[in-house]
């Protein structure tokens, strides 16, 4: 029996009821205190965040946050006509040519989330608006230039907002901010490639660089990129996965042996119970709907456990019905909506569980055979009083009966989660006793049922898969001794929070971005950017201007990428990446147009070129 390591006011701590892994694999407990400041004697050269003046939080216009009732309905003709906003706003040429073949096969693989396309008939618009949006912001006509960054200094950069930078349009040149200079200029691609290569072997120990993923990333630039630092000598390799669903790896691989989900799409199709707890699926994962909508069709009971009733649990209208795109009709979705205490999800799971254990429904033959120390398990839920349940959950003990019932009639049931049940300090936990849940009736290992952790960035998973993590366990490492002749370090590098505190330690000199925008992404953007300010370089491989260009270490470079939507030719031809999905699955992705600039480079490429 393995228990979860929390704190002692964490009570009634839920026992695992699948094998004990090893305990010492825990990972530490995140210090939310700040590491103590240290004095930085050299000259600040970018401005402070703090700087952006008030009125320029909200630009004016259509971009200035509406606060109205909610509605009832997702999708339908609004979604349709949010979709071409952001294709007619950015270039509606690139933009069209390029949803047509989004996630489709021979296409490329959607910018945005992770949600997987049909194995089958795929619709003629295979895409949702946050992939229309993701999709316009990559294809846009505008361009940033070097005569841009000669006549906007830092200071004034500074002062505006996320979306107005991201606005300007993609990066053309690869660009250098020198040591005292307020302005970017523009650098010959070889001369920064020896640039990095001077900072980085000029450091004392291969640890004072870090290598930092976004989820855009492909497979081949992923895979090329910690092989690189490994090489360098170092597993300094945080991604975006340690501030997402890295409770979900861990949690999973502690109870079922592996970090992963075990349903595939069509899964959702035969099951006849649906759990979707700590999600939003209109709003991150609307192509989502779709599958749920097949799902209330064949019989399906979704169940949403979420402090927000959100719209598209509610009802969705499928723009891919003419009667459901000009709102006569819809699906309802959730059949049931329990809106739990923000992080009273383990006590509302173990409310349902007590139920059910009351009912006596569980798979007997399957908790006998397949998992371990059920008693202490059971004799856990029958100490829980109600009180406690409730009290926790926010939830009635009516609530939780309903829940139970369903739960109880189901033969093939699916719990879907995400940011909800990740992001709490007990994160672990709640994924532990989701598998839990699922257990107790054996719904897992089979068609129709499982647990499937919603990823939502478009290639997070695909990346930790090749790679990318600052621990490295004997096996892989093993593999990339064999193969590429060299001995990796094996010593835990650092990940995002351990990261930005060694960078404010003055520890880390070195910072190397492959996409994303740290600064932001991180808990406390403040603490981060005095953290890049110590910095003697930052390197930022990026397609479109975001903050973290701005707030940088005493020299910086950005280096400008080709995007997921452009082609890509070598001297052997034309190339193709490919991505992992939210149910592990590995599709081929093939740009379509032609590269912003012909300046850019492929990741894949600059990375090779490092």
């Amino acid at each position: 029996m393995s228990r979860d390591h929390m704190s002692d006011d964490q009570s009634h701590i839920d026992h695992l009821i699948s094998p004990d892994l090893d305990e010492h694999s825990a990972p530490e407990q995140f210090d939310s205190r700040r590491p103590k400041r240290i004095e930085d004697e050299r000259p600040m050269t970018t401005p402070d965040v703090s700087q952006r003046t008030p009125d320029a939080q909200y630009p004016p216009g259509d971009d200035v946050p509406d606060v109205g009732q909610r509605h009832t309905a997702a999708a339908g003709m609004p979604g349709v006509l949010q979709s071409l906003k952001f294709a007619l706003k950015e270039g509606p040429a690139r933009s069209v040519r390029s949803l047509v073949i989004m996630n489709h096969k021979g296409g490329f693989d959607c910018p945005s989330c992770a949600w997987p396309d049909p194995d089958g008939d795929r619709h003629v618009a295979e895409f949702c608006e946050n992939g229309a949006k993701a999709v316009a912001w990559e294809a846009t006509d505008k361009r940033v230039t070097p005569e841009f960054f000669a006549e906007h200094s830092i200071a004034e950069l500074a002062k505006q907002t996320e979306q107005w930078l991201g606005d300007q349009g993609r990066i053309t040149h690869p660009m250098i901010l020198r040591r005292g200079s307020q302005n970017y200029e523009p650098i010959a691609w070889t001369d920064a490639f020896r640039m990095i290569g001077d900072a980085l072997n000029a450091l004392v120990s291969p640890d004072e660089a870090l290598f930092y993923t976004s989820g855009r990333a492909s497979n081949e630039a992923a895979f090329c990129y910690q092989l690189f630092a490994r090489q360098f000598g170092t597993n300094n390799l945080p991604d975006c996965s340690n501030m997402c669903h890295e409770s979900s790896g861990y949690g999973l691989t502690r109870a079922i042996g592996i970090g992963k989900g075990t349903v595939k799409l069509d899964d959702f199709y035969s099951a006849d119970a649906i759990f979707i707890i700590g999600q939003n699926p209109g709003t991150c994962h609307p192509r989502m709907l779709t599958a749920l909508e097949r799902a209330v069709k064949n019989g399906a009971k979704i169940v949403s456990i979420n402090p927000l009733r959100e719209s598209g649990m509610i009802e969705f209208r499928n723009p891919q019905n003419p009667l459901a795109l000009l709102g006569l009709t819809g699906t309802k979705i959730a059949c049931l909506h329990l809106p739990v205490r923000i992080n009273g999800d383990v006590a509302a799971l173990k409310g349902i569980m007590k139920h059910m254990l009351e009912m006596d429904c569980l798979d007997h033959d399957f908790i006998r055979n397949k998992t371990c120390d059920f008693d202490e398990f059971r004799d856990d839920l029958l100490a829980t009083a109600w009180d406690e349940i409730e009290s926790g959950s926010g939830l009635s003990r009516d609530q939780l009966r309903e829940a139970a019932q369903i739960a109880a009639r189901s033969e093939r049931m699916i719990t879907c989660w995400a940011m909800g049940i990740t992001q709490h300090a007990n994160g672990v936990r709640n994924v532990q006793t989701i598998v839990n849940f699922n257990l107790l009736r054996g719904q897992i290992g089979r068609p129709g049922a499982g647990v499937c952790p919603v990823r939502g960035h478009s290639n997070v998973q695909g990346d930790r898969t090749v790679g990318i993590w600052e621990q490295i366990s004997d096996r892989f490492a093993d593999a990339l001794k064999r193969e590429f002749n060299f001995d990796p370090p094996r010593k835990t590098g650092f990940d995002t929070v351990t990261g930005l505190q060694a960078m404010h330690e003055g520890k880390v000199k070195v910072f190397i971005g492959l996409g994303g925008n740290f600064l932001s992404a991180g808990p406390d953007t403040e603490y981060a950017a005095d953290a890049f300010r110590r910095l003697r370089l930052s390197v930022q491989i990026s397609t479109k201007l975001n903050r973290n260009h701005l707030i940088t270490g005493e020299e910086a470079l950005i280096l400008p990428c080709l995007g997921r939507t452009e082609r890509d030719v070598q001297e052997s031809g034309e190339q193709f990446v490919s991505c992992e999905n939210s149910m592990g699955v590995v599709q081929e992705s093939r740009g379509v147009l032609a590269p912003a600039s012909e300046h850019l480079m492929s990741e894949t490429a600059i990375i090779c070129h490092l």
